[in-house]
């Protein structure tokens, strides 16, 4: 009779065990339901939102005890007190060890960041490099905390996309569903580093997916809602600047001058996108001309930056309190202005140096400052009819940090929940809008677009230019002995002619070829070195690449409306 009850327990265990199993398999196979995604969404939202707690912590402190500070937060006023050769000594220190460790855990020396992490949901079923990654997010750790001048929230972002890379690969989730988990993790990341659900959740839809597609919105409010539940638990409910009181627009008739600001701000924004890519390109070329190993790349940029912090700290870190002394009217108008263009010489310098690190909070600084700049002017030649500096600085903020990330939805309400000044919203969003429509005829949509598309990866243009390189000719081309195959002759003669494709090449290079030529197929081969003969593995066939190509497209269509 003892033993019973035990036989009866032990066998509803093994039940609940295989049950358990049954589910993981199905899980895997088919993917998960919609409520079971649901779930997954909410634990990778605090997951990630954890991650992006643990990053901040952890610049915090680290910072703290490098410098010596019991408040990084005041950094640029503490610095006074901090010796100048341990101000220049840090960042070159730090740069030796980003450049170690990106050495050996990269392929190439370069921090990943919110631009892989677009690529990854466009090219790469949501996944992103989660070696690399790790490594890029402990570069950027100590980028930040040892005098790098660059931002958070593009490392933060990465991380975040490690972390839903790494539960799509357990789950083998298909490329609608890890893309919506990266979305899902991306906006935890973004609500929980800077406590704003809303612009987290259409940060993730804007910029990461760049698609609002209604089947995506659901679980990446949850995970927003996870993260930003998680960083308020720690810091409470603040915002990250405070206004001074009464910073309203005072009369309509001062609208004009916001338009005016929105265009300043877009060539701000178009100047520091274009300093960053100029310092790398000048970076590339004095590596290269004097044997420069790659790992000391970032500690050379720290002398530069650890020399110009001696007598300018501001440049220091994410520079949010020089930012809030701007939004509250604190710095004089020759400060601000001066402030913006190094702020801008030592992001252009972090990014060109390898360094780690995002654009979101530089761009911030600088918007912030040149809003500043431009509302004195403005206020002192329309003295009876102009509003506060203040909101200046605020709609500047706002204007340059959309104009760079290419994001004037998610930027606009970040910057209300940023600041927890939500009166303002009319002169915010007729700079952004203004900022962001110049700035985007200028590069290629954004600064992460821009980015990819120096790197030859092709997403500013949409599905129909980059979906091209996804599809390789060796996968789509009919073999030698096909049925359907042309006859050996003929693709001599072509190969003869020089109408050839190499067999590692894309639908990119190839249908250019077919446009060109009218063939209705292209001979797929492979060259024994440079002078040997090429060697025939098949054919590609026009309607076969239109058919693929259609298909891509089809697809990439039913999932952003759906």
């Amino acid at each position: 009779m003892g033993e019973a009850p035990k036989s009866l327990i032990a066998r509803q265990i093994d039940d609940a065990l295989c049950a358990c199993r049954d589910g993981w398999k199905i899980l895997r196979e088919h993917g998960p339901g919609q409520i079971q995604f649901w779930f997954i969404a909410l634990a990778v939202g605090i997951a990630a939102g954890f991650a992006a707690l643990g990053f901040r912590v952890a610049i915090t402190e680290l910072q703290s005890w490098l410098y010596g500070i019991d408040d990084p937060a005041r950094i640029h006023t503490l610095a006074r007190t901090i010796p100048a050769y341990w101000i220049f000594f840090l960042p070159v220190a730090g740069g030796l060890v980003v450049g170690l460790i990106l050495h050996f855990f990269t392929d190439d020396g370069r921090v990943r960041s919110v631009a892989e992490v677009i690529e990854g949901a466009a090219l790469n079923e949501g996944r992103v490099e989660q070696r690399a990654g790790l490594a890029s997010a402990l570069a950027s750790m100590i980028t930040l905390s040892s005098g790098g001048s660059s931002g958070r929230e593009g490392p933060v972002v990465h991380l975040a996309g490690v972390i839903s890379t790494w539960v799509s690969n357990r789950i083998n989730a298909s490329g609608i569903t890890g893309r919506d988990l990266l979305g899902c993790a991306v906006a935890a990341a973004v609500s929980a580093s800077f406590n704003a659900p809303i612009a987290g959740a259409l940060f993730a839809l804007e910029v990461v997916l760049r698609h609002f597609a209604v089947h995506a919105f659901a679980p990446i409010v949850i995970a927003s809602v996870a993260g930003t539940v998680i960083g308020r638990l720690f810091y409470g409910n603040v915002t990250e600047f405070v206004l001074p009181a009464g910073s309203a627009l005072g009369f309509y008739v001062e609208l004009p001058a916001y338009l005016i600001l929105g265009l300043v701000c877009g060539l701000v924004a178009v100047v520091l996108m274009r300093a960053i890519f100029w310092a790398d390109d000048v970076g590339t070329a004095v590596q290269k001309a004097i044997g420069l190993p790659r790992y000391l790349r970032p500690a050379l940029a720290g002398a530069l930056l650890g020399g110009l912090a001696i007598w300018f700290p501001h440049i220091i870190g994410v520079g949010y309190e020089t930012t809030s002394r701007a939004l509250t009217g604190e710095l004089l108008l020759g400060e601000a202005i001066v402030f913006a263009v190094l702020k801008t010489a030592a992001v252009a310098i972090t990014m060109a140096g390898r360094m780690g690190g995002g654009v979101f909070s530089p761009s911030l600084m600088v918007g912030a400052l040149t809003g500043l700049a431009f509302g004195y002017i403005a206020t002192g030649i329309f003295p009876t009819v102009s509003g506060s500096q203040t909101l200046y600085a605020l709609a500047g903020m706002g204007a340059v940090a959309a104009a760079v990330l290419g994001a004037p939805i998610s930027t606009t309400l970040i910057v209300f929940e940023l600041t927890g000044d939500w009166q303002t919203g009319l002169a915010v969003m007729v700079a952004v809008s203004i900022s962001t429509a110049l700035a985007s005829r200028l590069v290629d949509r954004s600064f992460f677009l821009t980015l990819l598309e120096r790197r030859g990866v092709h997403l500013a243009a949409g599905p129909q230019a980059y979906l091209l390189g996804m599809f390789r000719c060796a996968r789509l081309l009919r073999p030698r002995d096909h049925p359907d195959a042309p006859p050996e002759e003929e693709c001599r003669r072509l190969i003869d002619q020089g109408l050839y494709i190499d067999v590692n090449a894309t639908l990119e290079s190839a249908m250019p070829l077919f446009e060109k030529s009218g063939l209705s197929f292209i001979p797929v081969v492979t060259l024994d070195g440079e002078d040997g003969a090429p060697r025939l593995w098949g054919t590609l066939h026009h309607v076969d690449a239109l058919r693929e190509y259609n298909r891509a497209l089809a697809e990439t269509a039913a999932e952003e409306h759906s």
